[in-house]
Formats: C-alpha cells, sequence, structure tokens
C-alpha cells in the first residue's frame, strides 16, 4: 500500500483487480477545494491508457514488480527469448508483450523485464540504443543545410525520420521512448 503522495512514473498500481503503470503524474493544489494528484496511466496488459484523478493522501494498492536484468537472444517463432544475466535462465516472451519494442532490439541487448508473479509484464528498453540505417534515400545536394527529414529503415526493420545527410550504413541513437533520432555516431 502507498499514498497518492507516493506515486512516481514507472510505479504499478492495483487497481479494481487490473495492473496500471503511472506514466504521468501530476500533484495540484488548487486554490478552492482539496489537493489532488491527476496521473496518466497505462494498463500494463492490454497498453490502453486513460487519465486518472486521485485525491492526495488517498492510499492505493500496490502491485509487486520485479525487474530483472536480461539479454536478448533470439527471436522464436512468435516469441522471443531472453536470458536472466544472473541465473543464465531462460524465459520465452510472447511478441505481444514485447509489444513496438521489437523493431528497436538487436540480439545480445541488455534489457529489463518486468515480472510480476512470474508472469512477463513488459520489457523495458535503454532509453537510447544504436543502430544502423538499413536503408534510406540519398539526401540531395543541395537540401544539406535544411532541417529537412527522410524516412530511413534500420536494421531491425523500425521506420524513423533522419536528417537528410544521412546514408546507408550510418550508425544513429534512437530514443526508445519517442522512437526518434537523436544524432549520428561516429565509430
Amino acid at each position: 500500500m502507498a499514498t497518492t503522495n507516493d506515486l512516481k512514473n514507472g510505479l504499478v498500481l492495483n487497481l479494481e483487480g487490473q495492473l496500471w503503470q503511472v506514466v504521468e503524474f501530476q500533484h495540484v493544489k488548487p486554490g478552492k477545494g482539496p489537493a489532488f494528484v491527476r496521473t496518466k496511466i497505462k494498463n500494463v496488459l492490454s497498453g490502453k491508457t486513460v487519465d486518472k484523478t486521485f485525491n492526495a493522501g488517498l492510499k492505493v494498492e500496490t502491485a509487486t514488480v520485479d525487474r530483472r536484468d536480461m539479454q536478448y537472444s533470439y527471436k522464436d517463432g512468435e516469441g522471443y527469448v531472453f536470458m536472466d544475466l544472473k541465473t543464465y535462465e531462460q524465459t520465452y516472451v510472447t511478441a505481444e508483450t514485447v509489444g513496438e519494442a521489437a523493431d528497436l532490439m538487436l540480439e545480445g541487448q541488455d534489457v529489463i523485464v518486468a515480472f510480476h508473479e512470474n508472469d512477463v509484464l513488459f520489457i523495458e528498453l535503454p532509453a537510447a540504443v544504436v543502430l544502423t540505417v538499413a536503408h534510406t534515400e540519398p539526401g540531395l545536394q543541395g537540401d544539406r543545410s535544411s532541417a529537412g527529414t527522410k524516412p530511413a529503415t534500420l536494421e531491425t526493420g523500425a521506420e524513423i525520420q533522419v536528417p537528410l545527410f544521412l546514408n546507408t550504413g550510418d550508425k544513429v541513437k534512437v530514443d526508445t521512448r519517442s522512437r526518434s533520432y537523436i544524432n549520428r555516431v561516429t565509430d
């Protein structure tokens, strides 16, 4: 049990028998009336995001979530296999649970796998990953000084927008939360 004053991003709540992860929260103290906490929460299983308001100081039930450092090993049919870095045990995770994170994962990459009562809830990627551009159209010579972008397909199959000066084979750093280009990486 925790109170709404203890809410923070990433905390998993047990509301009416369903698990919800706090995406955003804001403590509000209006001029009139009692304080409250405005939150945006995401259903861990369905991925549905809703806005919910709690009265300040209200007790909420938190779920025990075990976050383990694991390494993505390989894709196995419709799912993915992850290896625990401490025990070397392998865990099979369905493609539905991995979700959009699959587009940004390379074999051998470290991730965090969240468990609740031995069930995998979700996969957390690092804040940024370095990937190679598998294909992009060449930028036009005159366009290089402008701040335009073009689509690029990464080695994992994900498509993002990159600056016009990037070429096929370049390595780029990608923000895993917004799925956007951060910068070019030189070896």
